[in-house]
């Protein structure tokens, strides 16, 4: 079908009723079935097929079917033994092991100890703030992992000190992406390398490879620094604005980490006992045995998969992240088991306790479920190259940077997927610098980056999103809204730093004036701020 402006509607459609009813799952399906019926001009029948075909490749490998019917599919995923979609299924199988290994991890005391010791050591609520974003900024190799682990690790210290859930999830989602978008030794620094390499061979750019072009890169990607930048003054000073003061001041005042008339938090694992004589060390090992064994397995399958001259750029590009993370969760899973088995416990039954750790990660599967079937809609429908044709030849040079941003931003907003935004946008920036002025093309890039993780950061349906939600145990809706004003934030001062940018092409200008306005931002927040406890 012909990309217009009708292909933002069902992404549009279904942000506007996540804010308005803050129903996830009803607002991405309405998204989904307005999407389908467009694209198969409104026939009930053929959208219905093209959300099953949707769904059965999120779990399958099936295939191309021709014509696609629900029995053509349904044949082709037995055709081919039930090869499953890896992916996709070592993601869901990874939160399934993280869950079950978090309800053990609760069994066995070791989240009980590890509060009671962080109350002893940590002792004021900035401190417990500030712990979880370091952990975050040193835990970049992989979002998705960031995400889950800094939540959980930090979940028992922050309800001690009664930080709300939802200021966790921003302080834990606000160092996952913004972290890795920078750090080329990563999954996503990989991935970037390699669509720059492309770009840079395509024009003839023989003055820097791309790893010295992704260096090049870093300071100019101002969202990234200033987000970390802002997390780390929200932690230190305390700066709670919008609905976050609100959930600040009740978990002060009040001890509920989270809105109580949004019902219980989906997949909490309160019904678990947890054995008094659990030590520190409960929680200790099997996350570092789950952080070593994902590490090592990123590096032995990139090495595996690696041709030619063995470097760490290339051992990291070629890493199996999704199995890797499985292999680590396996390896967090028993190291759980076997502590719990050391300590038997008197209280739930190590069975139950297995089956409340799978059960606390279904909401999270059920959403992810929804924003993959919904993204795969949005690309059928075009919306990004959509926002891609906006942008031409006929705009001058000084707002390219600024546009870019902002394109990049809708588009990441609107899709869920930095990912995807990174492999549309950076070659149609990289063309167009190449066309109207070659020395523009690393901060037009850049300024790709910086939007992709600004968009992600706002959008309900990222999965990054959802995973910092779930790795926090936050109603994912609170997470959007409470951290929506900080990214506005971030975006602002990053707007008139990439105007500087392009005005002057001087990167020392444009991370002054970044700096700058960051300064200025804090201490108008910290006037805002004034009237919420402080620890």
């Amino acid at each position: 079908m012909e990309v217009t402006v009708w292909s933002l509607v069902p992404p549009v459609l279904a942000l506007v009723m996540v804010i308005l009813t803050r129903r996830v799952l009803l607002s991405l399906g309405m998204g989904i079935v307005v999407g389908a019926l467009m694209l198969h001009q409104f026939n009930p029948m053929q959208a219905l097929t093209n959300i099953y075909g949707i769904v059965m490749g999120i779990i399958f490998d099936y295939g191309e079917v021709e014509p696609l019917t629900i029995v053509g599919i349904t044949q082709a995923v037995f055709q081919n033994g039930f090869a499953l979609n890896t992916w996709e299924f070592f993601i869901i199988l990874f939160l399934l092991l993280l869950g079950m290994m978090a309800a053990l991890v609760t069994r066995s005391g070791g989240s009980r100890a590890f509060g009671e010791w962080a109350m002893k050591h940590v002792k004021t609520r900035m401190g417990a703030q500030v712990l979880t974003v370091f952990l975050g900024i040193l835990i970049f190799i992989d979002d998705y992992f960031n995400s889950l682990t800094v939540g959980n690790v930090s979940r028992p210290l922050t309800d001690r000190h009664r930080i709300s859930r939802a200021k966790l999830a921003y302080l834990v989602d606000s160092t996952a992406a913004p972290m890795c978008v920078i750090a080329p030794i990563s999954s996503w620094g990989a991935y970037i390398i390699t669509i720059i390499a492309g770009i840079l061979a395509t024009h003839g750019v023989t003055e820097y490879e791309a790893l010295q072009a992704f260096l090049i890169m870093i300071p100019m990607n101002v969202y990234a620094w200033i987000a970390i930048g802002l997390v780390l003054a929200v932690a230190w000073f305390n700066l709670n604005i919008g609905s976050m003061r609100t959930h600040e001041e009740r978990a002060l005042k009040t001890g509920e980490l989270v809105d109580p008339t949004a019902g219980p938090i989906p997949g909490a694992q309160d019904e678990i006992t947890a054995n008094e004589k659990g030590t520190v060390g409960d929680l200790i090992w099997p996350i570092v045995g789950l952080v070593a064994a994902t590490v090592f397995f990123m590096v032995m399958t990139g090495v595996q998969a690696t041709e030619g001259a063995l470097t760490i750029l290339a051992v990291f590009e070629n890493t199996d992240v999704a199995a890797s993370l499985v292999y680590g969760g396996i390896v967090g899973l028993l190291i759980a088991l076997l502590l719990n088995m050391r300590n038997p416990s008197g209280g739930t039954s190590l069975t139950k306790a297995l089956l409340l750790g799978i059960q606390s990660m279904l909401p999270a599967i059920y959403i992810l479920f929804f924003a993959w079937t919904i993204i795969s809609i949005i690309d059928d429908l075009g919306t990004g190259q959509y926002l891609a044709s906006i942008v031409d030849g006929t705009i001058s040079p000084v707002f390219l940077p600024l546009l870019l941003f902002l394109i990049a931003g809708f588009a990441a907003f609107s899709t869920g997927t930095s990912w995807g935004t990174f492999s549309l946008l950076l070659p149609i920036a990289g063309e167009m610098a190449a066309v109207i002025d070659i020395t523009m093309m690393l901060p037009m890039l850049a300024a790709v980056l910086a939007g992709a993780i600004f968009g992600d950061h706002c959008s309900p349906i990222s999965d990054t999103t959802i995973l910092s939600s779930t790795g926090a145990g936050s109603h994912h809706i609170d997470h959007v809204m409470t951290q929506l004003p900080y990214a506005l934030i971030a975006a602002a001062i990053s707007l008139l730093a990439y105007f500087v940018l392009g005005l002057t092409g001087s990167v020392w200008l444009c991370t002054a004036t970044a700096a700058l306005l960051l300064i200025i931002s804090i201490v108008i927040l910290r006037k805002m701020s004034q009237g919420v406890a402080k620890g």
